[in-house]
C-alpha cells in the first residue's frame, strides 16, 4: 500500500516537470527571430540539407504592392549576437516602432551551422548564392557570412545604404534611428 500512495504524486511532480519543460520549450523558440510587435514576414529556408535558400519574393511583392522599403533582417538560431539584437528591439520597440512604419520587415531564419556556400538568395527565378547576391546588391563588403546581418532595400530590392554587420550592431537607439533613416 505504502508504494502506491508514494508513486502517485511522484506521477503528478513528473507531469507538472514535463508540462513546464514543454511550456519553457515553447517560449524559447517563440524567442528566436524578430520581436513579434514588429510584424516581419518570417522566411525559413528550403533547399535543406545541402543548402538553405531564402525566397523574398513574397516579401518583395508586398513591398511594391504597398510602396514599402524592405528591411531584410539575416539571424540564426543559434547566434548569441543575434538574440542581443533582437532583445534590443523589443526592449526598445515602444520607440523604435513608430521609425519601422515605412518598413516592410523580412525575417530570413538561418542556423550558425550554415556557410556561406549553402545560403542561398532567391529573387524570383534567379537563386544566387550568399556572396554572389552580395555583389548582385553592389554590396562593397563581400565577405564571410556574419550574424546578424541586415540590408535596406527600396521596394525595386535596391540596396539604399551600406550596412554593419556582426557584433556590436545596432546598440542604441540612436545608431538604430539613424538606420532607418537612411542616415551615412
Amino acid at each position: 500500500m505504502v508504494a502506491l500512495r508514494w508513486r502517485r504524486p511522484f506521477a503528478v511532480f513528473a507531469g507538472t516537470i514535463g508540462a513546464a519543460l514543454l511550456v519553457l520549450q515553447a517560449m524559447a523558440a517563440q524567442a528566436v527571430g524578430l520581436p513579434p510587435a514588429y510584424g516581419a514576414i518570417v522566411v525559413e529556408p528550403g533547399g535543406a540539407p545541402e543548402r538553405a535558400e531564402f525566397d523574398l519574393g513574397p516579401a518583395l511583392a508586398r513591398a511594391q504592392r504597398e510602396n514599402r522599403r524592405l528591411y531584410v533582417y539575416l539571424g540564426a538560431s543559434d547566434c548569441p549576437y543575434c538574440r542581443r539584437y533582437e532583445s534590443f528591439l523589443n526592449s526598445n520597440a515602444a520607440e523604435l516602432l513608430p521609425h519601422f512604419k515605412p518598413w516592410l520587415l523580412v525575417d530570413l531564419r538561418s542556423r550558425l551551422s550554415t556557410t556561406a556556400r549553402q545560403l542561398y538568395i532567391r529573387v524570383g527565378d534567379k537563386s544566387l548564392p550568399y556572396t554572389e547576391f552580395q555583389k548582385s546588391i553592389g554590396d562593397e563588403r563581400t565577405r564571410m557570412l556574419v550574424y546578424p546581418s541586415v540590408w535596406l532595400f527600396d521596394p525595386q530590392l535596391k540596396p539604399l545604404i551600406q550596412m554593419p554587420a556582426g557584433t556590436g550592431t545596432f546598440e542604441t537607439v540612436e545608431e538604430q534611428l539613424e538606420i532607418l533613416q537612411l542616415v551615412q
